[in-house]
């Protein structure tokens, strides 16, 4: 995996954590569940990634 690509999806995955504690803190259920959802967004992308590179080696 590249490292721009796992800085992209670290970013994404800290956004979605910090969107998930907003919703949280704001009892705003649709913001929550948006972060959850680039959570494993991200979590999808970094697997991809490590397949991509299993097969590399």
């Amino acid at each position: 995996m590249s490292a721009t690509d796992k800085a992209k999806n670290k970013a994404e995955e800290i956004a979605g954590k910090a969107k998930e504690k907003l919703g949280q803190a704001t009892g705003d259920r649709d913001t929550e569940n948006e972060g959850k959802a680039d959570q494993v967004k991200s979590d999808f992308k970094d697997a991809g990634e490590k397949v991509k590179d299993a097969f590399k080696h």
